[in-house]
């Protein structure tokens, strides 16, 4: 058996216990994929990034939630580089591989990780607000009022994620998830989640305010979500909701329902770029059984 050091590094947030946990292993070249899905159920957090040696960029990352590898992940990708940073990593643009493709990363001064995320795919579905009430468990009329120029629609910058505008912050907060019905919902329409929102934002600077749920993905609800946060930014845009009046940066709180609360920075020029910051919370190591050894990772 080997040890390896891992980490919990809070992202979309400089205060620790805030945003989202991000499990971060910062030398994963030894550890097989079997090993990297132990150490991501062990740590039970959304994800677990494991990062490796690249040919192809200057680093490789993996995501792995408690159940399943992922293809993307937002905050995790920038506590892996919020941790970098504070092991010495000079602001500037790296290159990072993932599984959608190579990305560049931009680590700011102020410790600010900027993320291009993949190009935008919008498409329309064929779902019933109904269907899409009864999951979230809101008030159709809820999702109706808040939808005559801005539809039902699966968005991704790397990942897809279901589009669901919601009239007001109460109607958001009141949601009650039935997580089996979400899940089969997003397989029907291909989509990791379901992402909802309101312009109804708690804070003047606010954009907007999320929630989004993953229950199919191993993640019932997430505390604040970069993928999404670029997939609903595009979604935005492509649909007109600044009446041509692009802001320069779209800012998107969330978290605030599981006591997480935490901001995403996103920015629509050339490409789609999230941004945030990052704080360790934690610092340790575990006990990784060989590939072959069923016993639990003992921390």
């Amino acid at each position: 058996m080997q040890t390896t050091r891992v980490l919990q590094v809070d992202a979309f947030t400089d205060e620790p216990l805030a945003g989202n946990p991000a499990g971060v292993v910062p030398d994963a070249d030894e550890l097989s994929p079997a090993q990297m899905q132990s150490i991501a159920a062990e740590l039970a957090v959304s994800e677990t990034a494991f990062l490796r040696s690249s040919e192809a960029a200057d680093r490789r990352i993996r995501y792995f939630t408690p159940t399943q590898e992922v293809d993307l992940c937002g905050h995790a990708t920038i506590g892996s580089f919020a941790h970098l940073q504070d092991e010495g990593l000079e602001p500037g643009t790296t290159t990072l591989e993932t599984n959608v493709g190579v990305l560049e990363i931009e680590v700011e001064s102020d410790g600010t990780v900027w993320m291009t995320q993949d190009e935008p795919r919008i498409r329309t579905v064929e779902v019933g607000y109904d269907r899409v009430a009864d999951a979230l468990g809101v008030q159709q009329a809820a999702l109706e009022g808040a939808s005559d120029d801005i539809p039902l629609a699966v968005a991704s910058t790397g990942l897809p994620f279901l589009i669901a505008p919601i009239t007001y912050l109460s109607d958001l907060g009141d949601a009650d998830p039935d997580m089996a019905t979400i899940e089969a919902l997003t397989d029907d329409i291909e989509a990791t989640g379901i992402y909802c929102f309101t312009f109804d934002a708690l804070e003047a600077e606010s954009t907007l305010h999320g929630r989004m749920f993953a229950p199919g993905a191993g993640v019932p609800e997430d505390p604040v979500t970069g993928t999404a946060s670029g997939a609903v930014a595009a979604y935005l845009e492509h649909f007109g909701a600044f009446d041509g009046d692009l802001p320069e940066e779209v800012r998107l709180e969330q978290g605030h329902y599981v006591d997480r609360p935490g901001t995403v920075r996103v920015r629509l020029d050339e490409r789609v770029r999230v941004g945030g910051r990052g704080v360790t919370a934690l610092d340790g190591s575990l006990v990784v059984p060989d590939d072959e050894d069923d016993e639990i990772l003992e921390a």
